[in-house]
């Protein structure tokens, strides 16, 4: 008894550490990536112990006739031998919010999507407890308000102890990731080609130009090259290889043509057999190629851990990606009798994610203004919000409510409230609410 007490504290000492997880959530597969606090470089969990397969199939599959689930290549085993019912495209039918119908009975899919995560976090914990998890970062390929709910909605019934969770899309796990890599990969752009059902593209360009520096990324679908069946006939499958190789080489050069490109990674599923041959001869010219599948993730992890303690490199950046706040939103501001910048939100920021909430003292007049600095180039804006019917107050004896938040990625909710002042003066109960193009 006395052993095993020993060795258990002496496993409880080594496994004690906080650490981030990065959770790529796929249509098809999911993987769990994760990072000690005090160390920098994420792991990767093997679906497989000791081996390098990171996928575990986003299934889940119920027993017959009995209330017993198994998940991913067990759901897959047990529904090939025919004794149980499969239940695919998890992520699709929480988004779609449909109850899902199995044996006759219905099941919430945000349930069945929560039973999945927590089942796959079970290879997580061979490694490190669960309770040890400060943050948690899940990443899917589009994040809608949709989605944001039904991840909401799955990171509460996980039951996690952690301080943080986040969601964050491909494109800024992509975008973390590579700002981890040496500078020497994305000292021009970087492209993924990421193969599964159909052929898309990422691509990651910075403008040196301005400070911080803006990142964009690109996405392309290339509708042509959806994935292929291949035939059972050994030659008939070789022309389709070759086929498909010409394809992807002519994808590739028309996209490259005349671009300085650093780093292409392939990542997908369709990438697996080994049929581009033709197309990476030339994606390895003049520069570097990788094959792999868990960037996003490894992204997701780098995302998370900069959220908690933002390296100088992190800051030197900012991400302008599609869900991002496009531009700084701030006022102009007497402190300390002078003429000063207030910043309220910040550009980079994701715009289901931010709000602010302040008070101000009015000077004088019974107007507002706010000042939008675009991030992308263009001039900067004034905005002029008008409280009609404000009462007149001496100067500097109306106290104002301001809230915002972001409705849209391109438009802001504000509501003033007069708060009247002190015991001076009462408030009129009046509020302004208008929406400014951002």
């Amino acid at each position: 008894m006395g052993m095993l007490q020993d060795r258990k504290d002496l496993l409880g000492k080594k496994n004690s550490k906080k650490v981030a997880v990065g959770y790529d959530l796929g249509k098809s597969y999911a993987q769990i990536s994760y990072c000690r606090l005090e160390e920098t470089e994420p792991e990767t969990v093997s679906a497989v112990t000791g081996t390098e397969q990171y996928n575990i199939p986003t299934v889940l599959c119920k027993r017959k006739g009995v209330g017993q689930w198994y998940y991913g290549k067990e759901a897959i085993k047990f529904a090939r031998e025919e004794e149980g019912i499969l239940v695919e495209d998890l992520l699709t039918l929480a988004e779609r919010g449909e109850d899902v119908i199995v044996e006759g009975e219905a099941f919430d899919p945000a349930a069945l999507l929560t039973l999945f995560v927590k089942r796959s976090l079970s290879l997580l914990n061979l490694r490190v407890s669960l309770n040890q998890i400060e943050a948690f970062m899940f990443t899917v390929d589009t994040l809608t308000p949709r989605m944001v709910d039904v991840l909401g909605k799955v990171a509460v019934g996980l039951n996690l102890k952690a301080q943080h969770i986040c969601f964050q899309n491909h494109m800024e796990s992509f975008y973390a990731y590579t700002l981890h890599q040496s500078k020497e990969l994305w000292k021009n752009d970087v492209i993924i080609f990421e193969y599964d059902t159909v052929l898309k593209s990422l691509w990651f360009k910075c403008n040196a130009r301005t400070t911080p520096q803006v990142v964009m990324i690109e996405q392309q679908e290339y509708s042509q090259m959806g994935r292929r069946v291949w035939k059972e006939d050994e030659e008939a499958k070789e022309r389709q290889m070759e086929d498909l190789d010409q394809l992807f080489l002519s994808i590739a050069q028309r996209a490259l043509q005349g671009e300085m490109v650093s780093t292409v990674f392939l990542l997908g599923d369709g990438f697996k057999e080994e049929w581009a041959k033709e197309s990476l001869k030339f994606l390895c010219r003049n520069r570097r190629a990788f094959k792999g599948n868990n960037l996003y993730s490894k992204g997701a992890c780098y995302g998370m851990m900069e959220r908690l303690n933002a390296s100088r490199q992190w800051k030197e950046y900012v991400y302008l990606g599609e869900d991002k706040l496009k531009s700084n939103i701030g006022m102009r501001a007497l402190r300390r009798g002078e003429d000063s910048y207030y910043a309220i939100l910040d550009a980079g920021t994701n715009w289901y994610e931010v709000t602010s909430d302040f008070d101000i003292i009015l000077e004088s007049g019974n107007t507002v203004d706010f000042v939008i600095t675009p991030m992308t180039g263009g001039k900067v804006e004034n905005k002029t919000i008008a409280l009609e019917g404000l009462p007149e107050r001496p100067r500097a004896a109306t106290r104002l409510n301001v809230h915002i938040e972001m409705t849209a990625v391109n438009q802001a909710a504000v509501t003033i409230e007069d708060m009247g002042f002190g015991e001076l003066f009462s408030s009129s109960g009046k509020a302004w609410t208008q929406t400014i193009m951002v």
